[in-house]
């Protein structure tokens, strides 16, 4: 297997720093309240795993998987459930984690889920935006990183099932 450095585009440190600030405003916003953690998998488990050792609250954690990608670095325009939360919502603050909204599509089929559920409140932490690319309109509470229109790998974001190792967030470069 080729090895492959991609360049840094956000490094481990920038990440750290920013995740520090999220979780004392998540802390900060959910005072003396209970929040249930909704981590969207695969991309956003070390985004994730970093938030919540920040947010200096009790905090219950759920998963859910949605796949609109594949292995293209291009949206299918069609969303698939594959795995959903345990957990009832309803009447609970509810925050998802998600580690990048750039079309659109997967985040807001998710918080139309959601609300079916009727949680007292839905928030949004996500760890990358690029707003070129939005076709539905996201309301992002908690963003890490607004970003130009570059496939991004690293820090738990992939291209087909590679490079979520990575510590900082990377291009990726097709000519390697």
């Amino acid at each position: 297997m080729e090895m492959y450095t991609p360049e840094a585009l956000i490094t481990e440190e920038e990440i750290s720093l920013r995740i520090e600030a999220l979780g004392k405003a998540i802390t900060k916003d959910f005072e003396n309240e209970d929040l249930i953690v909704i981590c969207v998998l695969k991309g956003a488990f070390i985004f994730c795993s970093d938030l919540i050792k920040k947010i200096n609250r009790p905090v219950s954690l759920e998963f859910i998987s949605l796949s609109s990608y594949g292995d293209s670095t291009n949206s299918s325009g069609n969303v698939r459930l594959e795995m959903d939360i345990t957990a009832n919502i309803e009447g609970k603050n509810v925050l998802i984690v998600e580690d990048i909204v750039d079309t659109g599509l997967t985040i807001k089929t998710l918080m139309d889920m959601m609300h079916v559920r009727k949680p007292k409140t839905v928030k949004l932490a996500s760890l990358l935006f690029k707003p070129v690319k939005l076709k539905h309109k996201v309301n992002i509470d908690y963003l890490g990183f607004e970003i130009e229109d570059k496939f991004v790998i690293g820090y738990g974001l992939d291209y087909a099932g590679r490079y979520r190792e990575l510590p900082y967030i990377g291009m990726l470069n097709a000519g390697n």
